[in-house]
């Protein structure tokens, strides 16, 4: 640009120098070679207009000012009669980018950051420009500890003065850290401190995660998580002295060295509150954390002062400053902190603004929300609406944001923005065994129908022993008050000849519920339903278990029941879908009442919790138990029974296929009326796939039991163990386990691999 831009100056100069320009009046001026670029925007820029005197000095500076757009390349001027025609060469257009050989990143990633440097389809074609885009690409590698990268760089020329650049990327292997070397590390074991690093030499897991591959912005990370360990446990003079990295001549291996300065340990000598306290001061030391005498600790300290403020917080002050001044008595070796409080001026909530939300209503929204407009701000209510919108499960993403007020000191606003998604699912679940061959269940659901926030769901089930259509229906805000109403319809045939059983059964039933919400965590739901079971045993055979005989004899083909229920929920997850920390709990009760054909009551109990090991890595464990007898002498209905076995309860055998056998025909599974089943799963994300892909081992213990069997001694728990992943994907969620038993009996029946599947709509 700058030859150009010389060149033509010169040849002006050049002009004036031989045969300077007399001044003349401008009569037209014409723009000539343009192609893409607007003779409009050409004008814009030209000082010179018509009417004007024309001088050299014009025509330089005419000449100059194009040349700064970077939209061309050659700009000439040449006059006619008192015409002044503006000649131009334009800079071709980018028409595409492509890369080859690109595997460390996504497309759409360097596209974003190659835009940043001015490379970009539609943009001007600058070499320059090019020569940054090359810098910036290498920058993103060298960033994973691709040392060993290349890139080439090829124009193609195209039709209408367009180019396409290509960029052929030669990758290489990624560095890996060959030494991490501690200097001046005396107070603690080096094999400690390299420990809490998240970058380390290799190890038989490397390849799984990636801990081994150089990345400055980790490194950078590691240092302040070993500033941290220091700064916990007392050392508040640390300091790192430098950081050393360096490379082998083939940039395959790297060597990190990191100086450090100690200091000393200090303990904490005092802590004490000033300022403004608008609580009373036994309100606030309860919440602090560092006591005297103990060692100096960053981290508690740092709780203290944020439990300071979001107790401030929920008083309505937002804006509350709480800071932490130490001092050191390095005799001593200790160190005394004053808390200073300054709380600022009561804030509210002016509006309360959601966006986002292309097909729920608002409503459905600001029904979760706990923080009022027009009351005072309260952090803990903000973040409880934040939890219940998400808990909701109709939203990929919720954000709320608390600005100030423009032109007020006591007023913010409070911005929910929500990111839609898909609410209506389409699961489908498939199994195999040898006696009913491909097993088909699935069921079609809309968690949001309409944007209304309303629950509709129909279920399937098929199979050549069971089959199920079912319709429920939930209103989770029948009532202002938070209060949900719902309805159960299903009609269920039970049909196992294929087994040998000499029996059918048919059954439908209804029911209404009700739920009533005792705080923000817990909710306790009552119901009544109907339902009529009929019984259809052929001539007595003896496939026919003889439980099922007696059963017919003692009650007939057709019974009713009433069954009413009350169950007590309480959910604690911190997300619906990704879950990392908290749990749900479940307890429930079902009595079919006396006076009827039938009564009888079951008893259960799940409770599910999750604990974050570390940032990626997540342990699930999950516990589950029932029991039921009958009433006024009566025994419980055999297909009232519990079961277990399958991918919802002990994998590695096939579904509802543990507990007690038929004594003539052991194939034969009867279901009991005791339940226990326990379940561990070690969750991580799998590389490539962020949060949508967990996967990790699992291990499942449990099994039903009757009167007869009740002791585990006898029967015992079968336990598993195995593989499982659940991939929220692109077409739904799927889950898959490959499980093997480890203690099975010679007649369990055993179904190693077991899926879900579904898809969104």
């Amino acid at each position: 640009m700058k030859k150009n831009l010389l060149a033509g100056l010169m040849a002006v100069l050049f002009a004036s120098g031989a045969a300077a320009m007399e001044p003349f009046t401008v009569q037209d001026i014409r723009v000539e070679g343009i192609q893409r670029v607007e003779a409009g925007t050409v004008f814009s820029y030209l000082s010179i207009k018509v009417g004007d005197t024309m001088t050299d000095e014009m025509a330089a500076q005419a000449i100059k000012t194009l040349f700064a757009t970077g939209f061309f390349k050659d700009v000439r001027i040449e006059v006619e009669r008192g015409v002044v025609i503006i000649v131009l060469e334009e800079r071709p257009a980018i028409a595409q980018i492509d890369f080859v050989g690109l595997k460390e990143f996504d497309k759409e990633q360097l596209t974003k950051g190659l835009k940043e440097v001015g490379v970009a389809v539609a943009r001007t074609f600058d070499r320059a420009t090019l020569d940054k885009a090359e810098q910036e690409l290498k920058r993103q590698y060298l960033s994973r500890g691709r040392y060993a990268v290349t890139i080439t760089t090829t124009i193609t020329p195209l039709e209408r003065n367009r180019v396409a650049i290509n960029f052929n990327i030669d990758e290489g292997e990624a560095a890996s850290i060959r030494q991490i070397n501690i200097v001046g590390a005396n107070a603690f074991r080096e094999k400690d401190l390299l420990g809490v690093m998240q970058q380390k030499t290799p190890s038989w897991i490397s390849w799984y995660t990636k801990s081994d591959q150089y990345s400055k912005q980790k490194l950078s990370a590691d240092l302040e998580t070993l500033r941290s360990y220091y700064l916990d446990r007392g050392y508040l003079e640390f300091s790192i002295e430098s950081t050393q990295v360096s490379i082998t001549p083939d940039k395959k291996e790297i060597f990190i060295t990191i100086s450090i300065n100690e200091g000393e340990r200090y303990l904490v000598s005092s802590v004490k509150l000033a300022g403004d306290l608008t609580l009373s001061e036994e309100e606030f030391r309860k919440v602090v954390k560092i006591r005297p005498g103990e060692v100096f600790s960053r981290e508690k300290l740092n709780e203290s002062t944020k439990a300071i403020s979001d107790k401030l917080g929920a008083q309505g002050y937002a804006f509350a400053n709480v800071n932490a001044a130490p001092e050191l008595d390095k005799e001593k070796r200790q160190v005394a902190f004053t808390i200073f409080v300054d709380p600022g001026k009561r804030t509210y909530v002016r509006r309360v603004n959601v966006t986002g939300n292309t097909k729920t209503r608002d409503e459905v929204i600001r029904q979760e929300m706990r923080q009022m407009e027009g009351a005072w701000y309260d952090a803990d209510r903000v973040a409880a609406s934040r939890e219940r919108i998400d808990r909701t499960n109709y939203f990929s993403e919720v954000t709320v944001e608390t600005p100030p007020v423009p032109g007020t000191i006591d007023q913010v606003d409070v911005n929910v923005n929500v990111g839609e998604k898909s609410t209506g699912n389409i699961s489908i679940g498939a199994g195999y065994s040898s006696a009913e061959s491909v097993i088909l269940s699935g069921s079609i659901s809309q968690s949001n129908i309409f944007g209304s926030g309303k629950f509709v769901a129909l279920q399937v089930n098929t199979g050549k022993l069971n089959r199920t259509l079912g319709v429920n229906y939930t209103n989770p805000y029948f009532t202002v008050d938070g209060i949900s109403q719902g309805f159960d319809i299903y009609y269920k045939t039970l049909n196992p000849t294929s087994l040998g059983y000499a029996f059918q059964s048919q059954s439908w039933g209804g029911g209404i519920r009700f739920g009533f919400p005792l705080d923000e965590k817990d909710m306790l739901n009552v119901g009544l339903a109907i339902d009529q079971t009929t019984i259809d045993i052929t001539p007595i055979t003896i496939a026919t278990p003889i439980q099922y005989i007696q059963f017919q004899r003692e009650h007939g083909d057709s019974n009713i029941t009433l069954p009413a229920t009350i169950s007590w929920t309480r959910d604690t997850r911190n997300s619906a879908i990704y879950t990392t920390s908290g749990g749900i709990q479940k307890a429930g009760l079902e009595v079919a009442i006396p006076g009827v054909d039938l009564s009888f009551y079951r008893l259960t109990y799940q409770n599910q919790q999750y604990f974050s090991l570390t940032k990626d890595l997540v342990l699930m464990l999950s516990g589950e138990l029932g029991y039921a007898d009958g009433l006024q002498g009566q025994t419980v209905p055999f297909y009232k029974n519990f079961y277990a076995g399958g991918i919802g309860s002990v994998r590695g055998y096939e579904t509802a296929s543990l507990g007690p056998v038929d004594p003539l025909y052991p194939d034969t599974r009867l279901g009991g009326t005791r339940k226990v089943v326990f379940n561990a799963e070690l969750l991580m994300p799998f590389p490539g796939f962020d949060k949508s892909l967990r996967l990790g081992p699992f291990f499942d213990a449990g099994n039903v039991f009757n009167d007869s069997n009740y002791t585990f001694s006898e029967d015992g728990l079968r336990m598993s163990v195995g593989m499982t992943a659940a991939w929220i994907s692109p077409l739904g969620p799927l889950k898959f386990s490959i499980g093997q038993p480890i203690n099975e009996k010679s007649n369990d029946k055993i179904q190693r691999f077991q899926f879900q599947m579904g898809t969104t709509f």
